[in-house]
């Protein structure tokens, strides 16, 4: 077994025995989010899920996921379910417990999964990957210091749209379309090779879009997220250890919920994966 920080947040034991589709797991320190796991992870536990289950017919091409409650410290259950079997596609429906102080269980999560078998057929990209500094030249994030554990298990290097430097409520940019911008190079540390559980925790790696469009640090948390698949295994292969080129701006904000849209290339300018989340944030 990997001794990696991320393959040990991810490792699950199964427990058919006691329900079907079941597995066991239990939350990592080294992960640790604000008021919980970092949602990445906590996402890429659900995948995993589907990825050991031995019904697996074929590889992701789309996973949402809803945030219901936060992980406390401890163990917690997986169930990955398959609930139709088609001949080249799969669905699943996921979730994950904990049993709270009072022994009550509580849905920490929601989801959903389709595993698909990919075939050769016409392939195109409409999202060129933009032209930028490449990672070698740009220096790395200095991790934010409190209880923010998950940043130390990044290599980050913003390119455009960092975290705000002073949070005195003006917008990053007067154009829209710069305004909630970030763009950084990101990849595991220590490096790791990518695969679709690593994928799918790098695409939940951008703060709030709320905070850069309008240096404000208010309370915000993901509600909902979609990541899109567009590579297969040989793609994420290709990508090795490198860094991924992320990029993501926000899109509406109205009412305590906003939502943000991002993609990820690989060095060589692949498009590897699409994600989509939906925000909440207070006053």
């Amino acid at each position: 077994m990997s001794s990696h920080p991320f393959d040990t947040a991810l490792t699950l034991t199964p427990d058919f025995d006691t329900a079907p589709d079941q597995f066991l797991g239990h939350t990592s320190p080294a992960w640790w989010n604000m008021v919980g796991p970092f949602g990445g992870v906590t996402a890429a536990i659900a995948l995993n899920a589907v990825m050991t289950h031995p019904s697996r017919l074929g590889d992701p091409v789309a996973l949402t996921v809803n945030y219901t409650s936060a992980l406390t410290p401890g163990p917690f259950k997986v169930v990955a379910t398959p609930v139709q079997t088609n001949r080249s596609t799969q669905h699943w429906v996921l979730a994950l417990r904990q049993t709270d102080a009072n022994g009550v269980d509580v849905v920490a999560l929601t989801g959903t999964a389709i595993t698909g078998l990919r075939r050769d057929t016409w392939s195109a990209s409409d999202l060129p990957c933009p032209e930028v500094p490449r990672p070698d030249s740009l220096p790395r994030n200095a991790a934010p210091g409190g209880k923010l554990a998950w940043f130390a298990r990044y290599d980050m290097r913003s390119i455009t749209g960092p975290l705000p430097s002073k949070w005195d409520g003006g917008a990053a940019s007067a154009d829209p379309q710069q305004a909630s911008l970030t763009q950084l190079w990101i990849r595991d540390e220590p490096p790791r090779p990518l695969d679709f559980t690593s994928l799918v925790a790098m695409a939940d790696g951008f703060f709030p879009r709320v905070w850069l469009r309008r240096a404000l640090l208010v309370p915000a948390g993901t509600v909902s997220l979609t990541v899109y698949f567009h590579a297969g295994p040989e793609q994420l292969a290709e990508s090795g250890t490198g860094f991924l080129l992320a990029q993501a701006r926000g899109q509406g904000y109205r009412n305590g919920f906003f939502d943000q849209a991002g993609q990820l290339w690989n060095a060589a300018g692949s498009l590897l994966a699409t994600t989509h989340q939906l925000v909440y944030y207070k006053e």
